[in-house]
C-alpha cells in the first residue's frame, strides 16, 4: 500500500476515533447495541487499516449503492429531466433558482414520483 493511501486511511481512522468518541458522549448506549455505517468505497474507506479498525469496533458497514455516492437508488431518476429542463437558464439570483425549482417540482407528474 502506498504511503499515500496509508495516510488517508490513518487520517480516515482518526476521524472514526472522533466519531466513536462523540457518539460515546452523546449516545452512549449506541455504542453497546452497535453501530451501523454506510461510506462509499473510496480507498481510504476500504483500506486494510481501516477495515480492521471497523473490525476491532465490531461496526457494521452498510453497502454503499454503485454509481450513487451520495443519493438514494430512488432519487437518481429525477436528475436527467431536471438537468434538460435547466438546460440553458440563467438566474439572477438564488431565490430565482429556487422559485423555479419549486415551480418545475409542482408541475411535475403525480406519476414522475
Amino acid at each position: 500500500m502506498s504511503k499515500r493511501i496509508t495516510s488517508f486511511a490513518s487520517r480516515n481512522c482518526s476521524t472514526l476515533d472522533r466519531l466513536k468518541e462523540a457518539i460515546h458522549r452523546k449516545r452512549p448506549g449506541l455504542l453497546r447495541r452497535g453501530v451501523v455505517l454506510q461510506h462509499d468505497n473510496a480507498t481510504p474507506n476500504s483500506a486494510n487499516l481501516t477495515q480492521q479498525w471497523l473490525q476491532r469496533y465490531d461496526w457494521e458497514i452498510l453497502p454503499h449503492p454503485a454509481h450513487s455516492p451520495d443519493l438514494a437508488p430512488s432519487d437518481f431518476h429525477l436528475f436527467g429531466p431536471l438537468k434538460r429542463h435547466l438546460g440553458g437558464m440563467a438566474f439572477e439570483t438564488e431565490d430565482d433558482l429556487i422559485s423555479e425549482l419549486r415551480n418545475w417540482f409542482d408541475n411535475l407528474d403525480v406519476d414522475f414520483f
